[in-house]
């Protein structure tokens, strides 16, 4: 009989050390799984810190030395601005203001419709070299507006949209100021159906109307908004500003036409662009480019120099394509 208790006592002995040790076991694991997820969380967490601080640290446009008053990097893709210096304030627009015109003029005139050039046609400041008595298609003559910057252009297509009854004319010829009054008075409400809100239009050409007075106003946040919807609902009235020369002809007349973007050949996957350039004014530019494929960025510059609006540019292309890889 005690030979049998003591048997059962080495048995029991056995099986409560066995069991013990199977407890440390499963303990040790739990605390293993345990460490092993607290381990990867800290490092995730530290992670996103560590990115968050990367980000902050490398905002690639914090130290540029940008001389315009006024600039928005916008991303048309995602509908937001990356960049903002003074996007909301209001400035001169100069001939900015055509890329309107063009809009408006294109809802009014056929494309292949021909207008003959008149001595009024060449009242504005600048020349453009515009000949009287040639005659043009309605989409040579705003392509060779916009490349050109041609304030002559501009105002014959103000002119010429206002004409009642034109769409089965072939050859027009008009004056009078009225039908201008009436073409920037059509400026203004599409401005606003576009959404430009802090955008006002006081001519067709944005020559400043006097020293104090210049021919429209508008901000870097609208001229992006504007060549955003220029660009998605009208695309062929900005294809011309993409190359640095082109030649066109009237008649027996054949002009060769030089981009008032002299850049142009320096902007890489350049889709649009339209300068702009007065004394109050000073030197104005919006761009369109490919920052990635398929990734439209518009670049809104006003107020900068005659020159300092193209090298603003070119710091904002690269600060751009810099930021948009760490985003």
């Amino acid at each position: 009989m005690e030979n049998e208790i003591q048997n059962q006592k080495k048995i029991w002995g056995m099986d409560s050390r066995t069991k013990y040790f199977v407890y440390v076991l499963i303990g040790l694991s739990v605390i293993s799984v345990a460490l092993f997820v607290l381990l990867i969380i800290g490092k995730n967490s530290l992670n996103k810190k560590e990115a968050i601080i990367v980000k902050e640290a490398t905002n690639q446009f914090e130290n540029l030395n940008l001389q315009a008053k006024g600039v928005v990097v916008y991303d048309v893709i995602n509908n937001r601005e990356i960049f903002s210096k003074n996007g909301d304030e209001p400035l001169p627009l100069a001939s900015l203001t055509k890329v309107l015109t063009a809009i408006i003029t294109s809802d009014k005139l056929r494309d292949d419709q021909k207008v003959t050039i008149t001595a009024e046609y060449l009242a504005p400041e600048g020349d453009s070299k515009l000949i009287v008595g040639d005659t043009w298609q309605v989409a040579d003559l705003r392509d060779f507006t916009l490349l050109t910057s041609s304030n002559d252009g501009a105002f014959a297509l103000a002119t010429i949209s206002e004409i009642k009854n034109n769409q089965n004319q072939n050859n027009i010829q008009i004056s009078g100021d009225d039908l201008r009054i009436q073409f920037v008075k059509e400026m203004n409400e599409t401005a606003q159906k576009i959404g430009l809100s802090n955008s006002r239009f006081f001519n067709e050409h944005g020559l400043d109307k006097n020293a104090d007075r210049g021919g429209a106003y508008g901000t870097a946040s609208d001229m992006s908004l504007l060549f955003k919807y220029a660009l998605q609902n009208y695309p062929e009235i900005l294809e011309a500003t993409r190359y640095e020369n082109l030649k066109f002809s009237s008649g027996a007349e054949v002009y060769s036409a030089s981009n008032t973007n002299t850049f142009v050949t320096k902007i890489p996957n350049l889709i649009a662009s339209k300068t702009g350039f007065t004394d109050l004014a000073g030197g104005n530019l919006v761009i369109a480019f490919n920052a990635d494929i398929n990734r439209p960025i518009i670049i809104s510059i006003l107020g900068s120099t005659e020159e300092g609006r193209f090298t603003d540019v070119l710091q904002l292309i690269e600060a751009t394509i810099k930021q948009l890889s760490i985003l």
